[in-house]
């Protein structure tokens, strides 16, 4: 190799004049072309910058329904219940062996209380395809064990087990409320919900005060409070009669309250969730805080938007499904044959004798799935956990989540969700994990084993699976409105 040269490189002017003269043409190109050099890559600004006041009171609006669902529908039975209601106000009938399927029929259909789909038939054979949105209505919470009920110093606890990954800190000295429904021998259902109204008591799982913890203060962060540790207080005054204890209490309060028995806690499906409500968050109050956000953001999102569709093209469904935080497990989860059978049955009702098999798996090939959950956005407390340049940004948009390692929807997939979101004027930008220092799951996988397209979205919350996650007004809003455009879609 020879020596740097020495000589003044007396060119060097004409070649920075004539880099920046190409540069201009090529920018004043794009300017013409009105090409936004960043929109093909990235999300640029933060959506409310240039919103305009219509659009903001729309965000808004959207914002208080949302919360005001949140509110009620705090776990997958609640949601379900919820959901129920919604639908049947806004035109949908239960399908049943005699419904009449015509283009533009609404119809919805329950899945052992925990998962609920909602359809609008299309104008196209359903052979040709679904149009699916798919997102879970189960949230990390506490549940109680089969045998729940202890004494312990003179107060009455609750055994717990937990639902979905969570931080067994944040759950102390919380406000919870207790919902969920207890199932009798005799075919009797109870409904429980208590802590959510103003009047009703609340549990607590009680923290040592700093007085009296030094002992276990050079415990780390993840062994001070262990999993068996999460036993709230249900109760503490002992029952009247000599040598009762504060169990015995409570159990003559759940006989004579709901007619429910210490056996009957075995057979209930009891869940111990934040009792706080919703609430705005920040002086511009952009931001919502509240539990439950995950998934039940999307969920709503894709409850609403459906609702919107009238004559589509080919069959909508928005497929709200339980049991994603726990792996997609069991008869109501996405791992479930549910879904397929569901459609089955729909293009058995349409084509009656004329079904064939072949027809259900090119239904299968030809839909069109969009798998939404919610995933981690920058956290001004900790920026470090992302790699910023594939890192999603609250404000930024909705998220088309990239996971690499063959786990990304294809290319052409991919492309043609850009089009559909471009083509609607909404925001997007991309999400990808830290390479191997962090990851999570969606239903997507479940679907696209059965030769499903399927493509993970995705909206940017802080917090998530704490008992209070943030997300931001603008994202909730355009996830709803990209929910609008896909099941409107009119195209090849």
């Amino acid at each position: 190799m020879g020596k740097p040269s020495t000589k003044p490189a007396t060119n060097t002017p004409i070649v920075i004049l004539a880099l920046c003269f190409f540069s201009s043409v090529l920018f004043s190109s794009a300017t013409t072309a009105q090409v936004d050099p960043c929109r093909d890559l990235l999300q640029c600004e933060s959506s409310w910058v240039g919103l305009d006041e219509e659009s903001r009171r729309n965000a808004f609006a959207f914002a208080e329904d949302y919360k005001d669902f949140l509110h009620r529908a705090r776990t997958e039975l609640s949601f379900v219940s919820e959901a129920t209601a919604f639908a049947e106000a806004n035109g949908f009938v239960e399908l049943t062996d005699s419904t009449n399927l015509q283009p533009g029929s609404k119809i919805y259909e329950i899945n052992r209380d925990r998962t609920i789909s909602l359809m609008v038939v299309g104008q196209e054979p359903m052979s040709e395809g679904f149009y699916v949105i798919g997102t879970h209505i189960d949230s990390p919470r506490l549940e109680l064990k089969g045998r729940p009920l202890y004494e312990d110093n003179q107060f009455a606890l609750f055994q717990t087990n937990y639902h979905g990954g969570i931080k067994y800190h944040q759950w102390t000295n919380l406000p919870l409320a207790l919902m969920g429904r207890v199932d009798r021998k005799d075919g009797t259902v109870i409904e429980l919900s208590v802590g959510l109204e103003d009047d009703d008591p609340i549990f607590m799982i009680a923290e040592l005060s700093p007085h009296v913890d030094r002992g276990r203060a050079s415990r780390s962060l993840a062994d001070h409070v262990e999993p068996e540790d999460l036993d709230p207080i249900v109760a503490h005054i002992p029952d009247p009669v000599e040598g009762g204890g504060v169990v015995d209490q409570v159990l003559n309060y759940l006989q004579a309250e709901y007619g429910i028995t210490r056996a009957d806690l075995v057979s209930a499906e009891l869940s111990l969730v934040p009792a706080g409500k919703p609430r705005d968050m920040g002086f511009d109050r952009g931001l919502i805080a509240a539990y439950g956000q995950d998934d039940r953001l999307a969920a709503y999102a894709s409850l609403r938007a459906i609702a919107e569709v009238d004559n589509p093209r080919y069959t909508t469904m928005a497929y709200l499904v339980d049991n994603e935080e726990v792996g997609n497990r069991n008869n109501t989860g996405a791992g479930s044959e549910y879904f397929a059978d569901l459609l089955s049955r729909l293009i058995y009702a349409e084509l009656g004798s004329d079904y064939r098999e072949p027809l259900f798996r090119r239904a299968l090939r030809n839909t069109r799935f969009i798998s939404v959950d919610v995933n981690p956005g920058v956290n001004p407390m900790n920026p470090g956990a992302w790699e910023i340049g594939n890192a999603p940004r609250l404000g930024y948009g909705i998220n088309i989540k990239l996971y690499g390692q063959g786990n990304n929807a294809n290319s052409e997939f991919i492309a043609w969700t850009r089009s559909l979101l471009d083509t609607a004027d909404i925001p997007w930008q991309t999400s990808t994990y830290r390479v191997g220092s962090a990851g999570g799951g969606t239903i997507g996988g479940e679907f696209s084993s059965q030769n499903i397209e399927v493509i993970d979205f995705g909206v940017p919350l802080l917090s998530i699976h704490t008992p209070f996650a943030i997300s931001s007004k603008i994202d909730v809003y355009n996830l709803y409105r990209s929910a609008v455009a896909f099941y409107a879609y009119d195209g090849d």
